[in-house]
């Protein structure tokens, strides 16, 4: 289910920064709110989710109704995501060329190891799918482009955050804490681990931390400098992927197709 996203009073935020657009804001929270599989959402169930008041809900779906970005069933007066969202979603990926330069090699790296390769952003806390390739072999699950993990035990989360800054990874942890809260503990442990391997081996696992039977290696694909991060991860059944198969084979072969995706992004950094 979608976390509840508390919300500032407006003059409240104007005051922090007058450039902030609060209407425009609790709008994208409207559709971010929409879990995955899931059909309708009412009003009410948008308020309780958001933080948002209801008065203030029924104009906002009103006018995204409007636009297209929502779509309401008159029968039980409850609202779904309308092709407006699609649409958008379609000109993202499109516009991300990092996407048809990356699908050879991760095939290629999940033809190899009967894996499933993927590259994924983070969005907030959780992590997305934006190209993933599956290999021949007996997968346990076959995730595919859009499907989120959660960062903090997800091989490609703890990657991602492995790659940017430490003052916005220290932000984002934070934000990790309010999430896990008292499973924290656990989770924080299980970070400290992510960030140990990858000074060590420039990449690193999950091993059963996000589901049993799964395990994976993962590292940051760091752009422009920094100012673009992605990651890749290789992962599959952690019956068949053993520690030393993720760190002597799995986890070199992953560095080597990053370098060459990099090699062809940015060729005066590769060389």
């Amino acid at each position: 289910m979608t976390q509840t996203i508390p919300h500032e009073d407006e003059h409240e935020q104007a005051g922090k920064d007058r450039n902030f657009v609060t209407a425009l804001a609790r709008g994208l929270e409207l559709l971010r709110a929409f879990g995955a599989g899931e059909e309708y959402l009412g009003n009410a169930d948008l308020s309780n989710r958001t933080g948002i008041p209801r008065p203030t809900v029924s104009r906002l779906t009103y006018t995204l109704t409007q636009l297209g970005y929502l779509q309401r069933n008159p029968d039980i007066e409850k609202y779904r995501l309308g092709a407006g969202v699609l649409a958008l979603g379609y000109r993202y990926l499109a516009n991300m060329g990092i996407r048809d330069i990356a699908r050879p090699h991760l095939q290629r790296l999940a033809d190899a190891t009967d894996c499933s390769v993927s590259l994924g952003t983070a969005d907030r806390t959780s992590m997305m799918y934006l190209e993933t390739c599956h290999g021949g072999g007996p997968l346990i699950m076959r995730l595919e482009v859009g499907a989120r993990l959660p960062m903090a035990t997800s091989a490609i989360g703890r990657a991602w955050l492995c790659g940017i800054s430490t003052e916005r990874r220290q932000q984002i942890m934070e934000e990790l804490r309010d999430i896990h809260q008292g499973d924290w503990a656990r989770v924080e442990a299980g970070l400290e681990k992510s960030l140990a391997e990858y000074r060590e081996f420039g990449f690193c696992l999950s091993e059963g931390d996000w589901q049993p039977e799964v395990s994976a290696v993962a590292l940051p694909l760091v752009l422009e400098g920094g100012a673009e991060v992605m990651a890749l991860n290789c992962g599959g059944s952690s019956l068949r992927l053993t520690h030393d198969k993720l760190v002597k084979s799995l986890g070199p072969k992953l560095r080597g197709i990053a370098n060459d995706i990099v090699g062809v992004l940015e060729p005066s950094r590769s060389g």
